[in-house]
């Protein structure tokens, strides 16, 4: 028989281990939380600013209309069509001092446009401040004040590192009321949300409010690990930064040259369905199916062909998104090893790498065309019945550009030009900008649920 007494005592023995082991492991977890986030802010309040950013917009003034019978002037009055009249539309940011010369980075899209910007720091002293250098393809930019004093610098950490559930702290300088912060952790890495071809953000649940934008996203060790960029209004709790290493490049660029540097391939991708996967006989959906190869361009060189499925750049796995933003980051003249599957069996290429043209694309084909133009990303142009790739939109026709007989609307999407899949307006200023005055190109539109060829002449 067992010993009832012994079996009891053990049987109490094992229940405070369990209780103790249980206990133990609540406060190794708990250790991990800190009780105040009080020594981190303390810490780097002085690193972020208020940005306050003025642009002045010339309008012209409404035409009056004859409703009023007592209005003062007649429709002979020069004043009856209106005269062009100035307002100034005032906006604010965040930021945080990078740089203890007063280097300052923020969103472009805080300072886009302003014709006047104001730096407020911690103590609030004010000075204007210049930019240095704008990259509007992954929304930074770098500013820089004249101080009359060393200022503290924020120190920035690896957001390689950052793990989701790990916590994270927002901070920012909004409305100038003072300084704001909030905590939460980190819900999701790598996120894309269409607002560029190098999108590859930190999602958090620490809120992000409006005013926040260029504020630091904090880690628990004072470390700035992203900036804080977007919101999506319709809900709570979903907030996006730009990973800090993404950042460090870019602002080493913007500090010695004013403008970023990316490589080029010349590709256009998509994403695989599973539908694309057996019809291409694919054992996995990893990759980027290639739609289009730009004549002359790196990946032509290189031999790479519509449907190859790219896997492998430079060692890294590459998805249709993760691509653009690894050939971004190689140095012009660099050799890569690019492994593609291409009829069911891996193959690998050399490609060298080449300079993409940094002349703000959108404003070479305003030039030549006369229209402004926006890339649409895959995932967006999906929503618009586009399923092999993105296009570009117009958003307008300028007066002085294109004639509307040539019927090229607001809204219409382009999807080819002469003959070449375009993805984005880098890859349509590639085709324009060695057409010639005079010359036409013939694109193919996308218009509502019809598509439709347009021959547009390059502006005289």
């Amino acid at each position: 028989m067992i010993n009832r007494a012994k079996f009891f005592t053990s049987t109490i023995m094992i229940c405070q281990l369990m209780i103790f082991g249980c206990f133990t492991f609540i406060t190794a977890s708990a250790a991990q939380v800190p009780d105040s986030f009080s020594g981190i802010v303390n810490e780097s309040t002085k690193s972020v600013v208020n940005i306050s950013t003025t642009q002045v917009i010339k309008q012209k003034a409404p035409k009056f209309f004859p409703f009023f019978p007592d209005f003062p002037f007649s429709q002979d009055s020069p004043d009856f069509e209106g005269r062009e009249r100035e307002f100034r539309r005032q906006s604010l940011g965040s930021g945080f001092i990078v740089d203890s010369d007063g280097y300052i980075i923020t969103n472009n899209h805080v300072v886009e446009n302003a014709d006047d910007i104001t730096v407020t720091l911690w103590d609030e002293s004010e000075y204007k401040a210049k930019v240095k250098g704008r990259d509007p393809k992954t929304d930074i930019a770098l500013i820089k004040i004249d101080a009359d004093k060393p200022l503290p610098a924020v120190t920035l950490g690896d957001s390689h590192k950052l793990n989701v559930g790990d916590w994270v702290i927002a901070m920012g300088n909004p409305y100038g009321l003072g300084h704001t912060v909030t905590a939460g952790i980190v819900s999701a890495k790598s996120r894309f949300i269409g607002s560029g071809p190098y999108d590859d953000f930190i999602q958090t649940d620490a809120a992000i409010n409006p005013g926040n934008s260029g504020g630091p996203l904090f880690n628990i060790k004072g470390e700035v690990v992203g900036i804080n960029t977007a919101i999506i209004p319709m809900a709570q709790g979903i907030g996006f930064a730009i990973p800090v290493n993404l950042a460090k490049e870019i602002i080493r660029s913007l500090k010695t040259k004013g403008y970023v540097e990316r490589g080029w391939l010349g590709v256009t991708v998509q994403k695989i369905t599973p539908e694309l996967a057996e019809s291409l006989k694919l054992t996995s959906r990893q990759g980027a199916l290639v739609t289009d190869v730009l004549k002359n361009s790196p990946a032509d060189k290189a031999k790479i062909k519509r449907k190859d499925v790219i896997v492998e750049f430079a060692g890294e796995k590459v998805s249709e998104y993760s691509l653009p933003r690894l050939v971004a980051a190689m140095p012009s003249g660099k050799q890569a090893v690019i492994k593609v599957i291409r009829d069911g069996k891996p193959v690998e290429l050399i490609v060298t790498i080449s300079r993409q043209e940094e002349a703000m694309p959108e404003a070479l084909i305003a030039e030549k065309l006369g229209l402004k133009t926006k890339t649409i990303n895959p995932e967006i142009a999906s929503q618009f019945g586009i399923m092999d790739g993105g296009g570009v939109l117009i958003t307008e026709v300028t007066q002085k550009g294109t004639k509307t007989g040539e019927d090229v609307q607001v809204r219409d999407i382009i999807i080819e030009a002469n003959g070449n899949r375009i993805n984005s307006t880098e890859e349509f200023a590639i085709i324009v900008k060695d057409m010639k005055s005079g010359e036409r190109l013939l694109t193919l539109l996308k218009r509502g649920n019809s598509y439709l060829y347009r021959s547009i002449r390059m502006r005289e």
